[in-house]
């Protein structure tokens, strides 16, 4: 059974630095676009960052310079790491997989097949 599970989520004082992983299990990664994306209640779910199979990354302007997303196809997981959280980037963060094909709308939640949990993502101080 295809099934994502992240990790690595909790309170963070702003400024501070979490890494979240998300490891897949069911199937392996390699031809994937795979992708984090966040949502807070009330409100849809916003791309994050995301990397194509070969490598391409796309990350929301709110993020850059400051989340750095990875792939490590031998271990199965995707990576998010955040330093210099702000209050703002307090959500439920997710990740999702869909294996690459001629659509390649990677920043829409609406792409991805596979879903993960979520984890929370705190920052307060």
């Amino acid at each position: 059974q295809a099934q994502l599970v992240e990790s690595g989520g909790g309170l963070v004082q702003p400024g501070g630095s979490l890494r979240l992983s998300c490891t897949a299990s069911g199937f392996t990664l390699d031809y994937y676009n795979i992708g984090w994306f966040r949502q807070v209640p009330g409100k849809k779910h916003e791309a994050v960052s995301c990397i194509t199979w070969d490598g391409k990354i796309t990350s929301a302007d709110s993020v850059k310079g400051r989340f750095t997303i990875a792939r490590d196809n031998s271990e199965n997981t995707l990576s998010l790491q955040m330093n210099s959280l702000k209050p703002e980037d307090t959500a439920v963060y997710y990740c999702a997989a869909r294996r690459a094909s001629v659509l390649n709308t990677i920043r829409i939640p609406s792409y991805y097949h596979y879903w993960g949990q979520g984890t929370q993502v705190t920052v307060s101080s």
